[in-house]
């Protein structure tokens, strides 16, 4: 016989909101509930209905996405072995439960029977608190912990899953970017139960006085201000670009064909950073540097953009695809901040950091990952960062400098047969480097900023010679030391 599953939605509080049809349901077959940490699990286990919590998925699974498709999976497993299960959610089954949307795809492919039995959501308990009526408002339910998503939205907005400081923070962020940092905002906390709250707050106070749980909601009008617009609007720009009708230098382009692109925009930008202040942003700000600065960092984020738009018509992945798995493997790599991992200081961050990579990447190495086509400098440098992690690169200042006296003595050696490969040079090089790490200073920089020193004193010594009517090709070597002498710049 074909499996069977009934879901069954357990509504937003008590087992006073649980419906008649759902009690029913509930008694005649075994249940796996999503999460035990509901009100109505505790007062219908007091009348005698067992429940099986999926919690410990939550909790071996590395993100909502991998713990929903575990729990489909479960559930289905459970139905093929019983012949019948009972799935049970909060609220109801319809809204904000992405497993049940995996066993309706089950069920259109032959592989179970679906029956789902409606219950109340938060969503209908939050709107009569409101006093909102969804359809006269256009309001709009989100999922807190998928912002990108929500990019473009305006107007009245039901922020749900809402269960972390952190995913107060987040969606105190985004509304930040719309909203004066005094705007109220209302909270709904556990509604249907005992200790049901219905509180308003400043959007800057979001993160600070509230105490989430899994049952707390956020609710806010941005009248006409959308959520995220600007970044909204460059992706929709750039799929007209792209699009029937729309510019055909765009719509001739491949991931290859951008790449010099990528590459030009991004030294560019460099460019513009180094011309910053050594202590930017620090000290008073150049606000005309600042300026070419924004500019450069939008041509960078276009050609972000850009890939996004080709990988998403290849079934690969969207803009918003990228912003989530960057902000979760930020999120990933800082347990220090978002969870439980103590830190003694920075040391220890990086150490950690490295060891999280090879285990997401599942390589064997920590120099793993490392693109030898970098330039040098900045090869060497990962390399000795790496190095740091198991304590073999130079420790500080004074060990980095013996490593360059040490290089310079090799160097210093009667010449064997010299190569472009010689081995001191390259240990000299290598220790400037790590000088330079010990220092605090990157080598790739520091080593650009002489280059464009260079280049701007040797053409001052071309004004020099040209104000004398002297050509420095044909100019005396001495008189060109001079030359060069006078064109230092001053300390």
């Amino acid at each position: 016989m074909t499996p069977r599953v009934v879901v069954v939605g357990l509504g937003p509080g008590g087992a006073d909101l649980v419906t008649p049809r759902a009690l029913e349901a509930l008694r005649r077959s075994p249940v796996l509930v999503r999460t035990a940490r509901h009100p109505a699990v505790d007062d219908l286990r007091a009348v005698g209905i067992a429940f099986e919590p999926l919690d410990p998925i939550y909790d071996a699974a590395p993100d909502l996405a991998a713990a929903y498709a575990a729990i489909a999976e479960r559930v289905l497993a459970e139905a093929r072995d019983r012949g019948e299960v009972v799935y049970a959610v909060p609220g109801s089954p319809g809204v904000a439960e992405r497993a049940v949307g995996a066993l309706h795809r089950a069920a259109a492919a032959g592989e179970i029977l679906l029956e789902v039995v409606p219950g109340l959501s938060f969503a209908d308990l939050a709107w009569a608190r409101l006093g909102v009526d969804p359809m006269e408002r256009g309001a709009r339910v989100i999922d807190g912990r998928d912002l990108p998503n929500a990019a473009g939205l305006h107007g009245a907005l039901l922020i749900a899953q809402c269960d972390t400081t952190f995913v107060l923070s987040e969606v105190k962020l985004a509304l930040l970017e719309v909203l004066p940092a005094d705007a109220e905002v209302v909270v709904l906390a556990r509604l249907g139960s005992a200790s049901e709250s219905v509180t308003r707050v400043a959007l800057e106070d979001l993160d600070r006085t509230v105490e989430p749980d899994h049952l707390t909601t956020v609710f806010v009008d941005t009248g006409e201000a959308a959520v995220a617009a600007e970044v909204a609007r460059l992706v929709a720009l750039a799929e007209v670009l792209r699009g029937p009708g729309g510019c055909p230098w765009d719509a001739e382009q491949t991931h290859r064909s951008l790449v010099r692109y990528l590459l030009e925009e991004a030294y560019e930008t460099v460019e513009t950073l180094e011309a910053l202040p050594l202590d930017a942003p620090a000290g008073e700000a150049d606000l005309e540097a600042y300026a070419r600065l924004e500019d450069e960092l939008g041509d960078v984020l276009f050609q972000v953009v850009f890939h996004s738009i080709l990988a998403a018509e290849a079934g690969a992945f969207t803009f918003a695809d990228v912003a989530r798995g960057i902000h979760d493997k930020l999120v990933r790599r800082h347990p220090h901040v978002f969870g439980e991992v103590d830190v003694a200081g920075s040391d220890e961050v990086l150490a950690n950091w490295e060891v999280i990579k090879q285990q997401e990447r599942g390589t064997e190495s920590i120099m793993d990952g490392i693109s030898p086509a970098l330039p040098s400098t900045l090869y060497a440098l990962k390399l000795f960062r790496k190095a740091a992690t198991v304590g073999l690169a130079p420790a500080d200042r004074g060990a980095a400098i013996d490593e360059v006296e040490a290089a310079l003595a090799r160097l210093g050696a009667p010449p064997a047969d010299r190569s472009e490969e010689d081995p001191a040079v390259g240990d000299l090089l290598a220790a400037a480097v790590a000088v330079a790490r010990a220092e605090g200073v990157d080598a790739e920089s520091a080593l650009r900023a002489w280059a464009g020193r260079f280049r701007e004193r040797f053409r001052t010594v071309e004004a020099l010679a040209a104000s004398r009517g002297t050509s420095l090709r044909e100019a005396d070597p001495d008189l060109v030391r001079d030359l060069w002498t006078e064109a230092a710049p001053a300390d």
